[in-house]
């Protein structure tokens, strides 16, 4: 946020090739940031002039996350207006990334008219592969479901958990999901983290694809590929198929290398998004269409094409994500969106956990108050 500041502040004071598709990108990124802040944080501290210094973190204060909505919702039209159509490298935004973020942004909201109508022009933009497993291979990144996707790569030298933020041009996410002392073909080692539960693989409807393109079942696997591993804390026997590190996808020291880029947009959020703002504005028709063209790609056939209308397709597609999404991080949120949180997540308080609490070293040097309950 601080760098975009920088950029907008300076923006008059000199010329240059493409700078008004430059300011797309700034004003795009600083909305992505200030989201993903609302996200986890709820109300935040709201700066958009100029530089902020160590010296201004005392001043800061939390405003209403409304007012930063607001915020978001401009740099995205802005954002929309000055980037093209079509990227001129792998991880730009173009003005359709906008469309699709401010999408996501007014749902977010409960705007679901507006998201509706944002999303509209995207339909039909893109295209949903046949094996919804090969878009999370690297030989599947920006593809012609890739919407936006951050870019990783395994080219870095090394890394130190003292220097972590310095040092992400790999995806250090992508070593919390592998199997632990594996050894066999196909996947890396990791450390077991994060695993999938043996309810959540037993949800999928018979002859979903997406089951065994999102889990590992690493018993069967190691069974049927003479495979070994080691079971790590909370073992359940299931792994997130999407993020775990595969043979071949780093190097140098491999914990940080991974280049699995990370999906942030896909079509199929768009096309979930834009049947839950058409069935939340009565559109239960767009809906459905929306809806099915995403079970198709999953089963491969029209079988479990939806007839649900009203409040009931509106849980279908909510249900929808769960399955679409799985391991990719939209659960959570989504179901805190929607007022679903409680009921579905084992421990859950309301009032309290909707938000992540503030760090303390945040708190330590800007008295920025902490979220309840923490």
């Amino acid at each position: 946020v601080n760098r975009a500041n920088y950029m907008i502040e300076n923006k008059d004071k000199i010329d240059f090739p493409r700078k008004n598709e430059m300011y797309g990108e700034v004003h795009f990124l600083r909305a992505f940031f200030y989201f993903e802040l609302v996200k986890i944080y709820g109300d935040v501290p709201l700066f958009t002039h100029g530089r902020l210094t160590a010296g201004d973190s005392g001043t800061l204060t939390r405003v209403p996350k409304s007012e930063v909505y607001a915020v978001i919702e401009s740099d995205l039209n802005s954002a929309i207006s000055a980037l093209p159509a079509q990227k001129s490298t792998d991880g730009r935004a173009t003005s359709f990334t906008a469309h699709a973020l401010l999408g996501k942004v007014y749902l977010y909201q409960g705007k679901y008219s507006e998201a509706a109508n944002i999303l509209e022009p995207l339909i039909g933009l893109y295209t949903l592969p046949s094996n919804p497993g090969s878009v999370f291979l690297v030989s599947g990144e920006n593809g012609p479901e890739s919407v936006f996707e951050i870019q990783h790569s395994k080219e870095s030298n090394g890394w130190n958990w003292g220097w972590l933020p310095q040092s992400t041009e790999g995806n250090f996410g992508v070593i919390h999901h592998g199997i632990r002392g594996y050894n066999g073909p196909t996947y890396s080692s990791g450390w077991s983290f994060n695993v999938p539960t043996d309810e959540f693989h037993k949800a999928f409807k018979s002859g979903d694809k997406r089951r065994d393109a999102s889990i590992l079942d690493i018993v069967k696997w190691a069974e049927d590929n003479n495979a070994s591993y080691n079971e790590g804390y909370e073992h359940t026997g299931y792994f997130n198929n999407k993020y775990i590190p595969r043979q071949g996808y780093s190097k140098n020291t491999m914990e940080l290398n991974y280049e699995n880029n990370y999906r942030y947009i896909r079509y199929a959020d768009v096309l979930l998004m834009a049947a839950e703002a058409n069935s939340l504005t009565g559109n239960d028709t767009k809906a459905r269409n929306y809806l099915n063209q995403v079970r198709l790609r999953a089963f491969g056939n029209d079988s479990q094409a939806s007839s649900a209308s009203g409040a009931a397709l509106t849980q279908e597609i909510l249900d929808e994500r769960r399955f679409e999404f799985a391991g990719e991080g939209h659960r959570f949120f989504d179901l805190v969106r929607t007022g679903q949180a409680a009921d579905k997540i084992s421990g859950f308080v309301e009032g309290k956990h909707e938000v992540f609490p503030i760090p303390q070293t945040e708190i330590d040097v800007s008295n920025l108050t902490q979220n309840p309950g923490y």
